[in-house]
């Protein structure tokens, strides 16, 4: 049975979440994010706990349990001027810093470097930090989808998701994009998305195409279970500095996310298309429903 059976929907019906990461990150993205979720068509957002913002943002999730939310397992530190730290003792996570204590700059740094066996100790903190504060997570997923690097990493990230009976947000677009040998990496129990990631390129953005690649997308969103991945922020002076020289999801980018997910355009292409919104929470239920 798919997913979208368990769901209770049709093979035929389009299914999505409409998801933005980097909740957490600072203020302009958590208040892009929280008035995202209020005014526009945002339903699901996911938490960086070691982020500046995290506080801010547990605040808002704890005082409104309606919108959907999970854990956005963090391990890179992708900005230049703009730094975080892992949740435990450097001297517990050595592989997973720099020679400054910041998590890692960059996806390959963490590839060559980081142990596994630390990436679970560290992220079983994240997590359990957000437990403490009180937050019931949805789901996880993966920040810069690192933990879809090696297959050792995929491995624990996996296993994170069945030792706190969470869905994982997986998807054979992503794995497959870091060459792994999906097959060997996960079952088929342990799929959740494997269909139509929806994303921005970098190119389409530089061409001012962004906007209509969102509305393509959306026009020609196949059955089954789908995700919009969205970053929203306002394109203010904090953002700007925090993403200097990073025009690749920068401030002007996450502004256009923000514009389009709170638009009326957006709103009657869901509606033409028929499409079903949904949640990683109602996945989870099904997922897990012992734990519901």
């Amino acid at each position: 049975m798919t997913i979208q059976q368990k769901l209770g929907y049709s093979e035929n019906t389009k299914l999505l979440i409409i998801h933005a990461d980097d909740a957490g990150l600072c203020q302009s993205e958590n208040i892009a994010t929280i008035q995202a979720l209020q005014k526009g068509y945002l339903n699901s957002y996911s938490i960086m706990v070691p982020c500046p913002g995290f506080e801010e943002m547990t605040e808002f999730a704890l005082d409104n349990p309606q919108y959907d939310y999970g854990i956005h397992l963090t391990l890179t530190c992708e900005w230049q001027n703009f730094k975080w730290v892992p949740v435990l003792p450097i001297n517990q996570v050595q592989s997973l810093v720099d020679c400054k204590g910041y998590f890692h700059q960059s996806k390959e740094e963490v590839k060559n470097r980081a142990l596994s066996h630390e990436i679970k100790y560290e992220l079983r903190a994240q997590i359990d930090k957000a437990l403490k504060m009180g937050l019931k997570p949805s789901h996880l997923d993966s920040h810069m989808y690192t933990l879809g690097l090696k297959e050792d990493f995929l491995k624990v990230y996996i296993e994170l998701g069945e030792e706190y009976n969470l869905p994982t947000f997986l998807s054979k677009q992503f794995i497959s994009s870091f060459g792994l040998d999906i097959s060997s990496s996960i079952s088929e129990m342990d799929l959740i998305i494997d269909n139509n990631i929806i994303r921005g390129h970098y190119s389409q953005f530089e061409k001012g195409r962004l906007i209509e690649n969102y509305k393509n997308e959306l026009n020609n969103l196949s059955f089954g279970l789908n995700v919009f991945l969205l970053h929203t922020a306002f394109d203010t002076l904090e953002m700007q500095n925090i993403t200097i020289d990073h025009p690749n999801f920068g401030p002007e980018w996450r502004q256009l996310d923000y514009d389009f997910i709170t638009s009326n355009e957006c709103l009657e292409i869901l509606n033409k298309n028929e499409i079903q919104l949904i949640t990683w929470a109602e996945i989870k239920n099904v997922v897990y429903p012992e734990f519901v």
